[in-house]
C-alpha cells in the first residue's frame, strides 16, 4: 500500500446517480465512474445495492447547521454555525432553540463559527456535552473545545477546556470533528490553517501540517477534561506537541471511530481535487502538503509527489473534489445490507457516497444525490441515517426504507 499513490489514483467522478425526488427509490451503481486500484476485480452483488429508500425531510430552516448528537431519549442536539444550538424531538417533530450559557469570544466568518457537538460516552451519568468553535477574530483565532452540562433545558456551566495552538489569521480550515475512543479519550480533527497566500512564521501556513511542534493539520487526542493522555504517540519526543495523534492533514471534516473494529476513518478536503478517505492510526503521517493529488486553486501542482514510503496512502481519492464533510460507518438494523458500509457526505457534490469495505479495499457502491450541501451524516439511535445540509435554510433529512 505504500506505493498506492504512485501506482494508482482512485478517481471518483462527481457524477451523481439519479435518484430523483425524496420519495423515489435509489438506483444501482454505475460502475463506469469507478477505477479500481488493484488488478483483481471485485464482483458487485446487485442485491447488496438494491435497497430501496426514500429521503424524508424531518426539520427545516436550520441556519448553516454543522453537527448533531443524540440524547438518550432520542432527541437530537443540532449546532448552527452562527452560534445557536437547537433540539429536535423525533416524537413531536418540534425544533426549538435551547439556551447556552456562554460561548466565549465566538468568531463567525467564512468557515468559522460554532461547529461540532458530541456527548460524553457516559452522558447518562455526567450530562457533559462538548462543542468545537472558532475563538478570536480575523487577525487571530483558533479552534477551541467548550464543555457544558445539559440540564434538560439549557447548556450550562460552560468551560473552555482546550485551545488549539498556534493561533492563526483568516477564516478557513478549522477541522473540528470530535469522536470518542473506547477508553473515553477523544480525537479532534484540526485543519492546517488555510490556503495560500496565508502564512505563518514567513511560510505558507499549510506547512504547519508537517510540523510536530504545531497542532495545526493534526488529529489530537485528549482526555475528557482537555488534558493530554500520557500514552499519546509523541509524548516522549523532544520538541513535539504531546496532544498529537496523527499529522499531515489538510482539513478533516469527517471523522468516525468504529467501536466494533476499533478503526478510525476520516474524510479530508483536498484543494482542487484530491479529497481523501483515510484510515487513521496513531503516530502516522498522512502526507499533506508534501504528497498529495491536489492542485492549487490557481492551477499547477502543489507537489510533484503523490506517495512516500514513510507516509500513509489514502484508501480513496476524489477528483473532482466532493468536499467531504460528515462520515458514518453504519451499524444499524434498518438497512441490514448496509452493515459496515461508510457514508461520506459531500458539500460541493451535494450528495452522500456509500462505500463498502472489502478486506483492505474500499469500493464506492452508489452516490445518493441530496440536492443540498451535505454537512453531516449520522446514524440515529433509531437505526435510521440522518443527513444535515449546510444551507442558509438547512434541513435534517432521514433515509427510510420504502
Amino acid at each position: 500500500m505504500k506505493n498506492l499513490r504512485h501506482s494508482f489514483s482512485l478517481v471518483i467522478s462527481a457524477i451523481a446517480l439519479t435518484i430523483g425526488s425524496c420519495t423515489t427509490p435509489a438506483t444501482t451503481l454505475n460502475p463506469s465512474i469507478i477505477a479500481q486500484p488493484t488488478a483483481s476485480a471485485i464482483t458487485i452483488n446487485k442485491e447488496d445495492i438494491a435497497n430501496k429508500f426514500k429521503q424524508v425531510t424531518v426539520a427545516k430552516d436550520l441556519e448553516r447547521p454543522w453537527g448533531m448528537a443524540w440524547l438518550p431519549d432520542g432527541a437530537i442536539l443540532i449546532t448552527e454555525r452562527v452560534g445557536r444550538v437547537k433540539i429536535f424531538r423525533n416524537g413531536s417533530g418540534s425544533l426549538e432553540q435551547i439556551a447556552i450559557a456562554e460561548i466565549p469570544n465566538l468568531f463567525v466568518s467564512g468557515q468559522a463559527g460554532l461547529m461540532d457537538i458530541s456527548l460524553h460516552p457516559r452522558f447518562a451519568q455526567n450530562n457533559l456535552v462538548y462543542l468545537t468553535y472558532s475563538r478570536g477574530d480575523f487577525q487571530s483565532n483558533h479552534t477551541s473545545i467548550l464543555r457544558a452540562k445539559f440540564d434538560g433545558k439549557a447548556l450550562v456551566e460552560t468551560q473552555v477546556i482546550f485551545e488549539v495552538k498556534p493561533s492563526k489569521s483568516g477564516n478557513q480550515h478549522f477541522g473540528s470533528r470530535i469522536v470518542w475512543l473506547p477508553d473515553d479519550t477523544m480525537l479532534i480533527a484540526i485543519g492546517d490553517g488555510g490556503n495560500p497566500p496565508l502564512q505563518l512564521n514567513d511560510e505558507l501556513i499549510r506547512n504547519q501540517a508537517q510540523k510536530l511542534d504545531s497542532q495545526l493539520g493534526k488529529v489530537l487526542r485528549l482526555k475528557d477534561d482537555g488534558s493530554i493522555p500520557s500514552d499519546n504517540p509523541f509524548v516522549k519526543m523532544a520538541n513535539a506537541n504531546p496532544a498529537i495523534w496523527s499529522y499531515g492533514h489538510r482539513n478533516i471534516q469527517g471523522l468516525f471511530a468504529d467501536p466494533l473494529s476499533k478503526q478510525v476513518w476520516s474524510t479530508e478536503h483536498g484543494s482542487r481535487g484530491g479529497d481523501e478517505l483515510n484510515l487513521i492510526e496513531a503516530g502516522k503521517n498522512y502526507g499533506w502538503p508534501v504528497v498529495t493529488f491536489s492542485h492549487e486553486y490557481t492551477g499547477g501542482k502543489i507537489s510533484n509527489e503523490v506517495s512516500r514510503p514513510n507516509m500513509v496512502d489514502p484508501k480513496l481519492v476524489w477528483t473532482p473534489a466532493i468536499a467531504p464533510s460528515g462520515l458514518l460507518l453504519y451499524r444499524g438494523n434498518i438497512f441490514p445490507n448496509w452493515q459496515g458500509n461508510l457514508f461520506a457526505g459531500g458539500l460541493v457534490s451535494k450528495s452522500v457516497v456509500r462505500i463498502k469495505i472489502e478486506g483492505n479495499k474500499t469500493i464506492v457502491r452508489e452516490t445518493i444525490p441530496v440536492g443540498q450541501r451535505v454537512r453531516d451524516v449520522r446514524q440515529g439511535k433509531d437505526g435510521f441515517i440522518y443527513i444535515l445540509t449546510d444551507e442558509q435554510a438547512g434541513q435534517l433529512i432521514r433515509l427510510e426504507p420504502m
